[in-house]
């Protein structure tokens, strides 16, 4: 199989090193440059001595004119700053995938309010492809550059979006209860993410304000819906509890659900009676999904968990990857999960 040079900008983090472990696997992709400013000059084994494929690569400064020539940039930047270096790499002929929020809000307007700052280049919103890639897959697969999701909207709208579209859930009185792992905040220090302070505790974060609200409710088309995010005392994972009030029979909202992900290959339906666990998912770009109907109340509960660094980052931008350059989106993603 031909080989396909990619870069990995940002490559230290949490998200990064996940790129890298997924580059490493892939039978199509071919590391040729890494990024990493604080870390910059250091080889990569000795930051993740997991990495052994990569050992010898020593990091680069951030420097977009030092490039070479790639096809793929995967921007594992911080928010705000991957913007203008993702616009460069696709004005260069280079396809980019942006695992940033830099390019997922539509709404200029949106990134003061939830970003702290101004967008660098608010009349080109929109023109990225969201990368959700099983219901946005005919856009990421023509696009030069891909938004990939936030972790929490991945599992939100995996949960939520095929039943809005089919409209047997009602747009109004969305809510969306989420739990991720300490991972999901970065790699940092910072006194909140000390084991001393999470270990055996667990609590909500950023309530009423938390930043991928505005993306859940683009993608979803509502106004009005309701996102709280939880903190638990776990390296990796996801777990989104989705409500919204059932319009339709509990058959057909499980029909709804069903018939959108029949075929897929990173999304599973689970019967009823049947829930999600975030081990299920670990270390994989997989998706799980169950549908419960509450008769008394007559509330859809849908659950979906998922590995925050895999679908809900790193995996996703592989998968997207994949069809950009016209790949089986399966390529490099089929491993199974690690338990315990």
């Amino acid at each position: 199989m031909n080989k396909h040079a990619v870069a990995v900008l940002g490559a230290s983090g949490y998200s990064g090193s996940e790129l890298l472990r997924y580059v490493a696997a892939h039978p199509a992709l071919e590391l040729v440059w890494a990024t990493a400013d604080t870390n910059a000059g250091k080889p990569v084994s000795e930051l993740f001595g997991h990495l052994g494929d990569f050992g010898d690569v020593v990091l680069q400064p951030t420097d977009i004119d030092a490039v070479p020539e790639i096809e793929v940039a995967f921007l594992a930047l911080p928010h705000g700053s991957a913007a203008t270096h993702g616009r460069t790499l696709v004005g260069k002929g280079v396809k980019v995938v942006d695992l940033s929020a830099d390019w997922r809000l539509r709404d200029a307007a949106a990134y003061p309010e939830w970003y702290g700052a101004p967008h660098p280049h608010p009349d080109e919103l929109g023109t990225w492809a969201y990368g959700l890639t099983e219901l946005n897959r005919d856009a990421v697969a023509a696009a030069e550059g891909v938004a990939n999701p936030g972790c929490y909207p991945t599992a939100a709208l995996l949960a939520l979006q095929p039943l809005v579209a089919d409209d047997v859930v009602a747009k109004d009185g969305i809510v969306v209860s989420a739990v991720s792992g300490v991972s999901g905040a970065g790699r940092k220090i910072d006194a909140a993410y000390l084991y001393t302070e999470l270990e055996g505790s667990f609590g909500a974060y950023r309530v009423g304000k938390h930043q991928h609200t505005p993306e859940i409710s683009q993608e979803l088309g509502v106004d009005n819906l309701t996102f709280t995010a939880h903190l638990a005392p776990m390296t990796r994972g996801l777990l989104a509890t989705c409500y919204g009030r059932a319009v339709a029979s509990a058959e057909d909202i499980r029909s709804s659900l069903e018939r959108a992900y029949k075929g897929e290959p990173f999304v599973t339906v689970l019967p009823s009676g049947k829930q999600p666990q975030t081990k299920h998912v670990s270390g994989t770009n997989r998706a799980i999904v169950a549908l419960e109907v509450d008769a008394r109340t007559n509330t859809a509960i849908v659950t979906c968990a998922i590995d925050n660094l895999g679908k809900g980052a790193a995996g996703q931008a592989v998968q997207n990857a994949n069809l950009m350059l016209g790949l089986d989106e399966t390529t490099g993603l089929t491993g199974l999960g690690i338990f315990p």
